[in-house]
């Protein structure tokens, strides 16, 4: 066994190699950017050190997790005998593998060989495809140019997939349905693969609709012994990545789990390959509206080989937790088991004894909006608070206090379930991720319970389309019930009508709790005496009157600014009005906007707000951020059921001076990134819908396009540069702004607007 291991990663995996590595009493070595100095990886670790340019500070992975020669020193400035890539970054990438043996250390994966072949997809295909293994139909050339991508594509018929032979994580990958647009898609997977990758090779396949993805989970030793460790469903996904994952698969039955099993350990023997690796397959899934017979339950469905990636996958927990060993039903580390491989021992159990026992379900937690598309987010994260409780595992790589920026994958942490069946995973699941709490981050933890609540996900009747057919078709089966963009306006009332008979809809109530948690903090603290002025408490208390209305105007990213007031029902006296403690409020009135007004009161325990609007009680995660230099002043986050939302302080004097001062086409940043390719220049005359540049973010690449027809007057974006969300990039003004502007005329002023975005 080693003494040291050095880990060439960050975030999540990097922490649980480490535990892993403490647990088995190994010394651990962790790396890190400038970014990432004070991260949750960094402060578990034995000893770290610094990635990254001496002479100033660049957290680029370019600078830092992808330079091999940084991380080599790093080990021997360390005394680490082995290297963990994790996965990401340098973990398949065979040139380091190699690298890693030159310096003297072991590589903790596969060999070199290995790597090189599984990497480049063309030749994996083939390799299996002589092991017996079935692959998808596709082309077959080594290199093919577009013509012969085109004519494979005629070949096979419509609809194909395009994928980059190098790299993976679904990034480049594109569905073609229409021969017309095959050119178009090639030259844009061509110009991701080459960025993220370095190597622009293209492979073709056909698409079979609705398509399952499982994958098998393998594991060898370097002295003949491979095994298989049962399948993962992982058919859930969005833009190809993967969002959920269990195991098993409610799809395969015995015949095929076995068929299956043995073509993925077909695939490793055919490489060569030791350690932890997953062969992925494609399952053309169930017609749901196919007759009953025609889904047979019994035989070998049909399957094909798409991928081998060689290292530990993201979904590697559901195995850990569902795969049983040994007549003990022991559960595996995995992680362990890749470090005793590469330190030379033998798997310690043969295929007969592994069985699943229970079930296992993963959900990933990302920074990203889904009400913006899945936009990526970033910030501070003010509160983390994770779930506990039985079947329940967490595996995250961030701290309160963390700084997710836009350099680095979206994925913040893994929330795992285990059950003795579905069922109960499935609940398990929902149950945890409405108690995890994260704010100050916009994540789509809310939307991950809502779709474990999918009809069709309960039913395991899954495909890879699912997700995205549901949020074009059923919106509403994913929308967040407290979101700010279900906050109808309410029917205006008189001010002082009587309280409404209905009960407010959730969305507003999001709106009362920020208005109520803003009121609380406009109390002031009492004296040492005790004392508090009674002129200074937000009570509207006013001399032979009722109390007055204090008015709470509020927005949200990407909606209307909306204005709740409050005012007192009790405080009759200034003595009434003195009986407040800035915990809890008195019994008040509220309402939004001109709607009807509604009892309410609110209380503050620690970081959550108890609020009760007519009888009914709702509790809120809050937090503030009063990040100094916030134009809006300090932001109130809540938070309910996974989801989180930041409301600001809305000033309608100056919103207006600051709209008066935008061009009307001027496009903003609708997400932190860096610019990969500017299209036009300034001057340039532009037609709606035309490219105008690329942004890219967490493995997503954004077209911003021209919102009309129209001149590029400004253009701040210049290609390789970083961006914050909202920022400046290009001015797009309308043909007759611009012609008045040609005559000397001023422009027209109007509020800036987003880009528009296409991905």
């Amino acid at each position: 066994m080693f003494d040291t291991v050095l880990v060439a990663n960050r975030g999540e995996i990097a922490l649980r190699v480490i535990r892993t590595l403490r647990r088995l009493g190994v010394r651990s070595v962790a790396v890190f950017s400038d970014a990432d100095a004070d991260a949750p990886h960094v402060r578990e670790a034995d000893v770290a050190v610094r990635l990254g340019p001496a002479d100033r500070s660049d957290s680029s992975a370019a600078e830092t997790y992808l330079r091999t020669d940084r991380i080599l020193a790093a080990a021997r400035r360390t005394g680490a005998q082995a290297v963990h890539p994790g996965y990401g970054f340098l973990a398949e990438n065979p040139g380091f593998a190699r690298a890693c043996a030159d310096a003297g250390l072991v590589f903790i994966g596969p060999p070199p060989g290995a790597v090189e072949l599984m990497g480049d997809k063309i030749n994996a295909k083939e390799a299996v495809r002589a092991a017996g293994v079935p692959v998808v139909p596709g082309s077959q050339a080594t290199a093919p140019t577009d013509e012969q991508l085109v004519a494979a594509a005629d070949e096979i018929g419509y609809p194909v997939l395009l994928k980059p032979s190098a790299g993976g994580g679904g990034k480049g990958m594109r569905l073609v349905r229409d021969r017309a647009d095959l050119p178009t898609e090639i030259a844009a997977a061509r110009r991701v693969a080459r960025t993220a990758f370095g190597d622009d090779t293209l492979l073709l396949e056909r698409w079979v609709d609705r398509p399952r993805h499982i994958e098998v989970q393998v594991l060898a030793d370097a002295h003949g012994t491979t095994v298989h460790l049962g399948e993962r469903e992982c058919s859930l996904q969005r833009r190809h990545q993967k969002v959920i994952e269990e195991a098993p698969s409610v799809l395969l039955n015995a015949e095929t789990r076995a068929a299956m099993g043995a073509a993925a350990v077909r695939a490793a023997e055919s490489c060569g390959y030791t350690g932890a690796g997953t062969v992925e397959f494609i399952v053309p899934g169930i017609d749901p509206d196919a007759p009953a017979s025609t889904s047979a339950s019994e035989g070998v469905r049909d399957f094909f080989f798409m991928e081998m990636n060689t290292r530990l996958q993201v979904e590697h927990p559901v195995t850990e937790l569902a795969v049983a060993v040994g007549a003990d039903s022991a559960r595996l580390d995995l992680v362990e088991w890749q470090v005793r491989v590469a330190a030379g021992e033998r798997l310690s159990f043969t295929q007969s004894d592994v069985s699943f026992q229970g079930h296992a379900i993963e959900a990933r937690i990302c920074a990203e909006d889904p009400e913006r598309d899945f936009l990526p987010t970033g910030g501070r994260i003010l509160t983390l608070d994770e779930p506990r409780g039985e079947g329940i595992r967490v595996d995250s790589g961030v701290a309160a206090g963390t700084v997710v920026t836009s350099s680095y994958d979206p994925m913040l942490a893994k929330v795992i379930a285990y059950g003795p069946d579905r069922p109960t995973a499935l609940r398990r699941l929902r149950a945890a991720l409405a108690d995890t709490r994260i704010l100050g981050v916009t994540t789509n933890t809310g939307f991950l319970r809502r779709l474990l609540a999918h009809p069709e996900v309960a039913a395991g009747r899954l495909d890879t389309g699912l997700v995205e057919r549901t949020a074009q078709e059923q919106p509403a089966l994913l929308t967040a019930p407290y979101s700010p963009a279900n906050a109808t306006t309410p029917n205006a009332t008189a001010p002082d009508a009587p309280s409404a008979a209905e009960a407010p809809s959730p969305a507003h109530l999001l709106y009362f709790a920020a208005a109520l948690a803003r009121h609380l903090e406009l109390t002031p603290a009492a004296d040492p005496g005790g004392w508090t002025d009674p002129f200074s408490l937000p009570s509207g208390w006013r001399l032979g009157g009722t109390p007055a209305w204090t008015t709470h105007r509020l927005r949200t990213p990407g909606q209307d600014p909306v204005a709740v007031s409050i005012r007192s029902i009790t405080a009759g006296n200034v003595a009434d009005a003195t009986d407040n403690s800035a915990g809890t409020t008195r019994e008040v009135e509220l309402r939004l906007g001109g709607g009807p007004a509604h009892r309410a009161r609110a209380t503050l325990a620690g970081d959550r707000l108890h609020l009760t609007v007519d009888g009914l009680r709702t509790t809120f995660s809050l937090a503030t951020d009063a990040t100094p230099g916030l134009a809006a002043g300090p932001v109130t986050w809540l938070g309910i059921e996974g989801d989180a939302w930041p409301l600001h302080a809305y000033d309608p004097v100056v919103e207006s001076a600051a709209g008066a001062g935008a061009h009307h086409g001027a496009l903003t940043a609708p997400m932190p990134g860096t610019v990969t390719v500017v299209k036009t220049t300034a001057g340039e005359t532009v037609r709606k819908g035309q490219p105008l540049l690329v942004l890219e973010a967490m493995k997503m690449e954004h077209v911003i396009a021209a919102p009309h027809d129209g001149v590029v007057t400004e253009l701040r974006a210049t290609a390789g540069a970083t961006v914050a969300m909202e920022d400046l990039l290009v001015v797009v003004a309308p043909v007759e702004d611009a012609a008045a502007e040609d005559a000397g005329a001023e422009p027209v002023a109007a509020p800036a607007e987003p880009a528009e975005v296409r991905s």
